[in-house]
């Protein structure tokens, strides 16, 4: 038997890169996935792929930061699904641009997506797991959150704060048996740095011990370690997958 068998798992922000990796990986192993992204080319696009795989997915198109959609979306989610015992906070964005030129949209942009996003999501899907006393809980963070990056203060702040919104999650919900964690990936191998220049690049690499860029499936071998049996005593953590960038 798979590790996920007979669970049903939301990924958000699961249309690419990171998301698609965690979603694939978990139909791999036996779950059911619910693939959520911006926009339903996207969400069928990954869903369609898990069905070729023998798997099951349902394909969702939601905004995150947009309470009454995401509300509306978990509703018909448990309606369909009957439960949820996974939920992956991954949807995320950045604006990028040094303090004293950044917008106030561009700040609102990535703290909406990126941190009250997952408050929504995880809001919306919690009453259903603290009544079915277990769940798995997972946002995914970053290095930024961690140590900061010039030109990225709003991404930053997005992340550290899905740090502290998980370990205040994972104490109050503990005790009906529903681990939270984070995952905080290193630079990792998506559209996002396949737009870095030669020398940024370089760069970058100097700084990790390992040498290299990770993969998204890096992150997806992570995210399926907490939320299997595995990870069944391990709460309010943050994981680093960043090839030692930050030890």
């Amino acid at each position: 038997m798979s590790s996920l068998t007979n669970q049903i798992a939301v990924v958000t922000g699961a249309g690419r890169g990171i998301g698609r990796a965690i979603a694939l990986k978990f139909a791999n192993e036996g779950a059911e996935v619910v693939v959520v992204s911006r926009t339903q080319e996207n969400s069928e696009k990954v869903a369609n792929e898990i069905g070729a795989l023998g798997g099951k997915a349902w394909a969702f198109a939601v905004d995150v930061a947009d309470s009454a959609a995401v509300s509306a979306a978990a509703e018909k989610i448990l309606a369909d699904c009957g439960k949820v015992d996974i939920l992956v906070n991954n949807a995320g964005v950045t604006r990028d641009g040094l303090v004293m030129r950044m917008s106030d949209a561009d700040w609102d942009t990535v703290l909406n997506t990126n941190l009250k996003g997952a408050f929504f999501v995880t809001k919306a899907f919690s009453r259903a797991m603290l009544k079915a006393r277990a769940g798995r809980i997972i946002n995914i963070s970053s290095v930024i959150g961690l140590i900061g990056n010039a030109g990225q203060s709003n991404y930053a702040a997005s992340k550290a704060g899905l740090i502290g919104f998980t370990q205040s999650c994972a104490r109050e919900f503990a005790g009906r048996g529903i681990t939270v964690n984070a995952i905080a990936p290193g630079f990792i191998e998506t559209d996002m740095t396949a737009e870095l220049n030669e020398a940024l690049r370089a760069e970058i690499l100097k700084k990790i011990p390992l040498g290299c860029l990770g993969q998204s499936e890096d992150i997806a071998a992570a995210a399926l370690y907490l939320a299997g049996a595995s990870g069944r005593y391990v709460t309010g953590q943050v994981l680093t997958v960043d090839g030692g960038m930050v030890m």
